[in-house]
């Protein structure tokens, strides 16, 4: 088992340029110190540089990432793509472990639409089109319907107040660290 009742798990999927990091981002910033951000991309390209995978050495150093931050008191919100073949196991199995409430949320957003938000991205010159049509899965959700779907027509703000309220978060102390 890992965490506490009292510590919140928030999974955040969906294809490129679909709002993950500035949704967690923003909880980060409405809730404070206490909440710890596990980002796929940090972990796999920053940390390890490697290229995302089956069995790659960046699923378990998420798994392993989040386990220690919730067992060490914090909320934590694990957010990436996070294919289902890939990352499925180890997020089903991170949810089974965690003693606390899990919410998991697929941001839906059409192609299109990520190609226009991609543009505004510090990384738009670096991936084309064609490297976002090869990465893109149209509704890439777990099974059993454990993800709370929200689509492009949700404002950032809106989605961020939504999982603040869904997780209980809106109304706990940030924590003094």
């Amino acid at each position: 088992m890992v965490g506490t009742e009292e510590t919140r798990l928030v999974v955040l999927r969906g294809n490129s340029a679909s709002g993950k990091s500035s949704v967690a981002a923003g909880l980060r910033e409405r809730f404070g110190r206490g909440l710890a951000l596990v980002g796929q991309d940090n972990l796999r390209r920053i940390v390890l540089r490697e290229r995302d995978r089956p069995g790659a050495a960046n699923i378990g150093l998420i798994d392993l990432t989040a386990r220690y931050a919730l067992d060490a008191g914090y909320h934590v919100v694990v957010e990436g793509i996070l294919y289902a073949d890939r990352y499925g196991d180890m997020l089903a199995q991170l949810r089974a472990d965690h003693r606390g409430p899990t919410h998991g949320y697929y941001l839906d957003v059409p192609f299109d639409e990520t190609l226009t938000r991609h543009a505004t991205k510090p990384i738009a010159d670096d991936v084309n089109e064609t490297q976002l049509r090869d990465w893109y899965r149209p509704r890439d959700l777990l099974p059993d319907g454990i993800e709370t779907v929200i689509g492009a027509d949700s404002a950032l703000h809106e989605t961020t107040d939504r999982i603040m309220l869904d997780n209980g978060l809106a109304h706990l102390p940030a924590l003094d660290r």
